[in-house]
Order: C-alpha cells, then structure tokens, then sequence
C-alpha cells in the first residue's frame, strides 16, 4: 500500500497550493503528474477501487470499535467543474453505509436563523466514515463574497474563521482533504451547452448557470485569495485542473487513497476469548439439531425420503 501507481510525482505534493500558487497560471487542459493516459486512468482507478474497500473497512470497523478517526473530502468548484462525478465515479467505489455525503446549496430558513457554520458541523463525519461535501463552508468566501451578500468587513473576517474552523475539525480526528476543480472558460461553456442541447440534461441546467458565468473574472479571484488565505500545513488546497474529467477522478481517487493509507490502521483487536468462541460456535455444529437442519439444507433430508420408499417397498414384500 501507499505506492503511487502510475504516477509521476504525488499528487498530494504536486497538486497542493502553496504561497506561490497563481490560479491564472494553471492549465486546466493539462494532466500533471499522469502520463498513463485516460485508459490508464481508468485502470488504475478500478485497482485503487479494490484498495479503497479494503482502508474504507478498516476505518468503519475503527469507528465501530471506539475510535475517532474520519475522513472528510471537501469538493468545490464552479458550475460544470465535475462534483457530481467525483461523486458517482470515486466515492461510488466505496461502500456506501461507510460514506456520508452533504450537498450545501442556498440555506434554508432554518438554516439562515443560525451561524452558517451550524448546517456545516451538523454534517460532518462521525468517526470511522468518509464524508463528502459537495460544495461547503468555503461557500463564504466565494459565491457569498462575490454576489454581495453580506458587508465586506465581515467577509473579511471569514478567511480566519474558516482556518479555525478547519483546525478544529483536524483536532477532533478528522483528516480533511481540500478539492478545488478547475474547469477553463472555455471547458464551462461547452458542457453548459451540451446541458441545453440533450434533452437527458436538461434536468441538470440551471440559468443561474449563465449569472455565474457571466462574473467567472470575480470568481477566480475570490478562488485565489481562498488560496492564498486558507490553503493552510494542516488543511491545504489541492487544484486539480479539470478539463478533463478522467483526469480529476483519478487524481481525487489518489487523494483519497494516500490520505486513508496514511492513517495507518490496523484491524481492531477482538475484545474476546478467539478460542473460546471456535469452541462455543463448534459445539453448536456437533449438536444433532443443528446437523439435521444442515442435512435439509444440504438435500439430507431428500436421500431420507429415497430411504423410506425402499423401506416401504420392502415391507411390502
């Protein structure tokens, strides 16, 4: 475990955004670190499949067992970027009583009485889940900043009050791992039209779509100075160019599978006597009553009934 199949250099590093990080300088067509193409992609991605059940189970037996740890993937991006497959494609390969997925659009009337943290932490992963948010609290400084919503000084003070929150999150035994997807203009315009012309699509356009996109200059800078004030040691961002969609799973695919392989965790120990129980459990498959309920299940009792028509006929005779 814990190799980087394929891979040029890790993601983890070559992905994170650092203090020199310029967002305009990324190429959102490019595939860094993956030289494999798109059908090693895929490959790779169904081998990481069987490997990601495997630590998945191992944090869901932790959480059972009385440990603390979770793992919380938190995907942003703008409209068409592909949250939705990460969604279906990665997180699709796990288990999904061991997965907790939040969705976090425009708040609810409830949710509005209170900080907009409240609906965050009442989402979180409980120990021994992988929890998703599809879009999250970084909403505030994005959309909620650009569209006006609240006065700047208080946006100000958000930036701050993210990375506490994320520290907090940390310290509770929760490994957090920051997804921004990048789509190019370009790239964003394509699959929105796409949208309108199938009809299987039409469900999934929005013409607040256009309004977003028409303030996509407003946007990358709120998504650079995120970058720049929340991409922190302990809870950094990784930007994965995302043009292409094969790309941005498996690259969010080994995110995942390093961070889990990372907590090192090991199959919790019985809290009983082993032996003891192959005895108990052995005695119950000596008893009589259990081999005549095994002799019907296993077609016994249909040789019984042969049995008995011979014993039939012979009394006859």
């Amino acid at each position: 475990m814990g190799k980087d199949a394929d891979w040029d250099e890790a993601p983890a590093e070559l992905l994170r955004a650092g203090r020199d990080f310029v967002l305009a300088d990324l190429d959102r067509d490019a595939t860094p670190g993956w030289s494999a193409g798109k059908a090693g992609a895929e490959e790779a991605m169904a081998a990481r499949g069987e490997e990601l059940s495997d630590l998945q189970e191992r944090l869901f037996a932790h959480g059972r067992t009385g440990g603390d740890r979770s793992v919380l993937l938190v995907l942003q991006g703008l409209d068409t970027a592909g949250k939705g497959g990460i969604v279906r494609h990665v997180l699709g390969m796990l288990d999904p009583q061991g997965v907790a997925l939040a969705s976090f659009g425009v708040p609810t009337e409830t949710e509005r009485k209170h900080h907009h943290l409240w609906r965050i932490r009442r989402a979180l992963p409980p120990a021994g889940r992988i929890g998703v948010f599809d879009r999250s609290h970084y909403e505030q400084v994005l959309v909620v900043k650009v569209d006006g919503l609240e006065p700047a000084q208080e946006n100000e003070g958000r930036y701050a009050e993210l990375n506490r929150f994320d520290r907090q999150v940390i310290n509770s035994g929760t490994t957090v791992i920051k997804v921004a997807l990048m789509v190019s203009h370009e790239e964003q315009g394509a699959r929105l039209r796409e949208r309108l012309e199938r009809p299987d699509k039409h469900w999934k356009y929005n013409p607040g779509d256009v309004d977003t996109r028409l303030k996509w200059n407003e946007f990358q800078d709120a998504y650079q100075e995120m970058f720049e004030r929340t991409s922190t040691e302990a809870a950094p961002w990784y930007v994965v160019p995302a043009d292409h969609k094969w790309y941005a799973r498996i690259a969010v695919t080994e995110l995942l599978y390093q961070a889990l392989v990372g907590l090192d965790l090991s199959w919790p120990e019985a809290d009983y006597d082993v032996e003891k129980e192959k005895g108990r459990l052995a005695a119950t498959m000596a008893d009589p009553a259990y081999q005549a309920h095994e002799n019907e299940d296993t077609g016994g009792g249909k040789k019984s009934k042969k049995d008995n028509k011979k014993g039939k006929k012979g009394r006859k005779k």
